[in-house]
């Protein structure tokens, strides 16, 4: 019993020393183009990444494994109704050394707990050049037939690069 507690509070510590750096989560505006960024951390260095990490600890808990989707900021996550499509619009910075191409995936969500099926948007080839940034939008059709107000927040699921 002693070690099951051991390992929650080792796991609860890993959460709590992780869980701020890179959450990318951002809010979606049913029909308007409400704003909902983050901030993202450009620290540390390896290429990939997954798993949606709006406002937990990173997918293994390592700084040094998540480069990749540390790069992406989310600006604005919307319902877009003239097109009838979600979108992201993200910048990518690149604090590295090298440039690099970025592919990134975004999830739209509905509140927890809802029944909001979610939808995915990948943009690929994102070229960002050693020390700078670069604005990319995500679009995904959608998949509903109201007005898009289900669709709350968006994260990024996955990110790469190469």
């Amino acid at each position: 019993m002693r070690h099951v507690r051991a390992i929650a509070v080792f796991g609860i510590a890993v959460v709590a020393l992780t869980g701020a750096r890179g959450s990318h989560g951002g809010s979606c505006g049913g029909g308007s183009s409400s704003s909902g960024g983050s901030s993202s951390n450009h620290n540390s260095d390896n290429d990939s990444t997954s798993g949606g990490t709006s406002g937990g600890s990173l997918p293994g808990g390592s700084s040094s494994a998540n480069k990749a989707i540390r790069d992406v900021t989310i600006d604005d996550c919307k319902y877009d109704a003239a097109t009838k499509n979600l979108v992201a619009r993200i910048t990518v910075k690149n604090d590295g050394a090298l440039d690099y191409a970025y592919s990134v995936t975004m999830k739209f969500k509905g509140d927890a707990g809802g029944t909001t099926v979610p939808a995915t948007a990948t943009k690929t080839g994102i070229a960002v050049a050693s020390g700078a940034s670069v604005s990319a939008e995500l679009t995904t059709p959608y998949p509903g037939s109201g007005d898009g107000s289900e669709y709350t927040k968006c994260e990024v699921d996955r990110a790469s690069r190469s």
